[in-house]
């Protein structure tokens, strides 16, 4: 989408520090964090919401899951435990209209 930020940070036309990426997905930290780590698990084929997935995004949803849970591990907050989430469409708290899994957590919480 030409007008997408999350579009343009995948093709980097906008800087953005990643913390994973691979050939379906980009990880970046949101900017405005709601816990000390808050990241962004971004689709790089661009999808406007859960709402908006087709039955041939399946395996994407389900690698999306994957790279959260790798990306927990190398923020060395899976032990701890961290929360995944999606909102979905501006009255569920969607702010980008492309699809994208929070992940919230914190290494010092439950020590």
């Amino acid at each position: 989408m030409e007008d997408c930020l999350f579009c343009k940070i995948a093709a980097k036309e906008l800087p953005s520090t990643i913390f994973y990426e691979d050939d379906n997905f980009l990880v970046i930290k949101d900017i405005n964090p709601q816990a000390p780590i808050h990241l962004l698990i971004i689709t790089k084929k661009h999808i406007q919401s859960v709402d908006h997935l087709a039955k041939d995004d399946k395996e994407l949803i389900g690698e999306m899951i994957f790279v959260a849970q790798q990306v927990a591990r190398d923020q060395g907050i899976n032990q701890v435990g961290y929360k995944l989430g999606f909102n979905v469409g501006k009255g569920g708290g969607q702010l980008i209209p492309h699809l994208h899994l929070h992940l919230l957590g914190d290494k010092k919480k439950n020590k």
